[in-house]
């Protein structure tokens, strides 16, 4: 790495705020590093091959949906998710002619042929349909699903999981709630799985990762988010004017973004809401109950003090 980049990185990461030579987004920098790396926030346009720059959130919306899925290593799990999910949206725009939607998968540092699966899958639907963000690095999942996030063309915007835990179908409950609850063009509405509490599901996990469910549960509840019973769903719808809001200000990247996430929302008294969805536990987490629990612990410590002590501070 030469000097020059090296003294420019570290410039980037000691601002507040940053524009990207690449991009039309001016964003808060965090402690993972700048938000995006030289000629990242691109997609290839498969007539040419060529590089095209992705739009901005701050760019006035161009279609009903866009779906942020969040892949790393996925190219097991994520052909499944991909077809349940394309028939639905299909389905949905033959029944609704003012419906539109793009998918953006975040391949985040993947090591294996996600990024190949995707093209295939674009090559098949068109690059208006899906789009490949192919990140240089490994950010985690919330970093991953936050630069998903500040591409989308979309005037709601959907976070997915890659392995499809969470039914589709159930976004026509959780949409019906976003129009229920958005006020000003604000609202999140967070897919549950709380129902599943004293279901099989549950009853068939092994008692450590039980206790540290509970356990995680209780401390969220005590120092950052109220009165959310499922703070962890990877199946979040958010409007347009909130992705703008929440993801700009956001600084965990790790598994205890979502924390962050609805902190800040509840903060801002953005509308908030769950909905209870079918969700089935799929083979192939990546996701170590210990380890990660830790590191949660750790971060959502991290936000309380942080934003206490007006370290980390909220810009509207």
């Amino acid at each position: 790495m030469c000097m020059n980049y090296k003294r420019n990185l570290l410039r980037s990461t000691e601002k507040e705020g940053f524009e990207s030579k690449d991009s039309k987004i001016k964003a808060v920098s965090s402690f993972e590093g700048p938000l995006w790396l030289a000629n990242e926030n691109v997609y290839i346009d498969p007539k040419d091959k060529s590089e095209v720059e992705f739009p901005s959130i701050k760019d006035k919306d161009s279609l009903y949906l866009s779906l942020i899925v969040p892949a790393y290593n996925e190219q097991d799990r994520l052909p499944t998710m991909l077809d349940e999910t394309l028939r639905y949206l299909k389905q949905k725009s033959k029944k609704d002619l003012k419906f539109s939607y793009e998918i953006i998968i975040v391949d985040d540092g993947s090591k294996d042929k996600t990024s190949e699966i995707v093209s295939t899958y674009i090559q098949r639907e068109s690059v208006d349909k899906i789009r490949l963000l192919k990140l240089k690095k490994n950010r985690g999942k919330g970093g991953a699903i936050k630069r998903g996030m500040l591409c989308a063309r979309g005037k709601y915007c959907l976070m997915v999981d890659a392995d499809g835990a969470t039914d589709i179908n159930d976004f026509d409950r959780v949409e019906d709630t976003m129009k229920q609850i958005e006020k000003k063009g604000q609202a999140i509405v967070c897919g549950s799985r709380s129902h599943l509490i004293d279901s099989d599901v549950v009853a068939k996990r092994s008692a450590l990762r039980n206790i540290l469910m509970y356990g995680f549960h209780l401390f969220v509840e005590t120092l950052c988010v109220k009165g959310i019973k499922d703070t962890q769903c990877g199946f979040k719808l958010f409007s347009r004017d909130t992705v703008k809001v929440v993801f700009s200000n956001l600084h965990i990247e790790r598994w205890a973004f979502d924390v962050e996430l609805l902190f800040i929302a509840q903060q801002l008294n953005i509308p908030i809401s769950e909905v209870a969805v079918n969700w089935t536990e799929i083979d192939g987490s990546k996701l170590d109950p210990f380890s990660s629990s830790i590191q949660m612990a750790k971060d959502i410590l991290r936000i309380r003090l942080r934003y206490l002590f007006r370290i980390w501070t909220l810009k509207k």
